[in-house]
């Protein structure tokens, strides 16, 4: 089976919409949304009916708690505090009954899908390092995992007896004695100095991990932000791919 992971959309149509029609070339068998829909971006209502028609799982991220309601957006910064109002302006009551159905995790044969960290996934717990990695992983009940939330592509692996490594995100095969947790990147807000959109294909009979990346019409994502009034650092920082 062929499962399309994809991330940390943000209310980047243009970028949702390349991807998607990048991950129909490799005939996929499901498509899988780890959350952040919506947030940033000047389209997320469109975002959320698009990843509501195409996608097999919908999991919940931190920005679709924030928008609905179930925590307050003064733990953001203030731009994104700023999206958060904002696109809470746009969403119908029908675009927020879509997002109130999204799972907060879910776990499939071996793999486990979450936003953030399988440490306490509404606590929405960065893991950059291998630090964080070590809860992250004893969370972790299946032997594969798949996250989004810090929009950086990266692999982190546990051997037996062997300490925690992360690698940036590369196309790889996962070796029997390892446990794996795979950021699968963003798709509409990369951060990795690559601007271009990123998402995964895991191939579960070959066991290949597959990144994707996939350029997409930034100029025109940025001015809808800028005739939408979003904060400046957000338009620009697409171009620059932070």
């Amino acid at each position: 089976m062929k499962h399309a992971l994809v991330s940390d959309i943000h209310g980047n149509l243009e970028a949702l919409t390349a991807v998607l029609t990048d991950i129909e070339k490799h005939k996929v068998d499901f498509i899988h949304c780890l959350g952040d829909v919506v947030g940033y971006g000047p389209d997320p209502a469109a975002c959320l009916k698009m990843i509501d028609r195409s996608c097999d799982t919908k999991l919940m991220g931190n920005h679709e708690f924030t928008a609905l309601g179930l925590q307050s957006s003064s733990i953001f910064n203030n731009a994104a505090r700023a999206a958060v109002k904002w696109t809470q302006m746009q969403l119908t009551d029908n675009d927020m009954a879509i997002m109130a159905d999204f799972e907060m995790d879910r776990t499939l044969d071996n793999m486990y899908l979450v936003h953030a960290s399988p440490l306490e996934p509404e606590q929405w717990h960065y893991v950059f390092n291998e630090e964080e990695a070590v809860a992250a992983f004893q969370n972790l009940k299946t032997e594969i995992g798949f996250m989004g939330h810090s929009h950086l592509p990266l692999i982190f692996s546990e051997g037996p007896g062997e300490r925690i490594r992360s690698q940036a995100g590369h196309t790889f095969q996962v070796g029997d004695e390892s446990r794996y947790l795979i950021n699968v990147g963003s798709v509409g807000q990369p951060r990795d100095n690559d601007r271009r959109a990123c998402y995964v294909v895991f191939d579960t009979d070959e066991g290949d991990v597959f990144y994707h990346r996939v350029e997409y019409d930034i100029d025109a994502a940025q001015q809808k932000m800028a005739t939408a009034g979003l904060p400046e650092v957000l338009i620009s920082r697409l171009a620059a791919g932070l």
